[in-house]
């Protein structure tokens, strides 16, 4: 298992959630969701899951630009946006060591990308948990040329989490 010396996890951070709770990377206002009875949705803003019956809300979430505003990558065509929830009201951000629970799950694509903003590979897991998470990133940071990894679920190809080099 990795000691999470190589990476840092993130999450959407709070000033720009609070932003997307106006209007979305899609120029659209978020949508309220309810959740099911049984909750379980991921949650961006924090890294954790929804609770049965919570109000929440979908918008469209740009993590590759949001990046480059940061770092001045230039992620051109790989500049996408999908679907992302969060909670419908600010929360407490995540600020947990290792790779949240809220995050595991059975398939997971984790893709690297270079300081640039170009993409150099990705590992698909199959058969989630942290060690197999932190193993998989230590991978992939194990190489000089990555400067950040994106978490997704397989399923529905969403941005889960951003990870970077520390």
């Amino acid at each position: 298992m990795s000691d999470n010396t190589t990476y840092e996890i993130r999450a959407i951070a709070p000033e720009v959630a609070k932003r997307l709770r106006v209007q979305d990377d899609a120029g659209n206002p978020p949508r309220l969701v309810v959740d099911d009875e049984e909750g379980n949705s991921p949650l961006r803003c924090c890294l954790g899951r929804s609770l049965p019956g919570e109000t929440i809300v979908l918008v469209s979430y740009a993590p590759l630009r949001r990046w480059a505003e940061e770092t001045g990558a230039e992620p051109g065509p790989y500049d996408e946006q999908g679907p992302v929830f969060l909670h419908a009201e600010e929360c407490d951000g995540w600020t947990g060591p290792g790779f949240p629970s809220g995050m595991w799950g059975d398939h997971r694509l984790l893709r690297a990308y270079s300081a640039r903003g170009n993409i150099l590979g990705g590992r698909l897991m199959v058969g989630g948990g942290q060690e197999s998470c932190e193993e998989t990133l230590a991978e992939l940071y194990a190489d000089p040329e990555v400067a950040a990894v994106h978490v997704r679920a397989v399923e529905f190809g969403c941005f889960l989490a951003e990870t970077r080099r520390a």
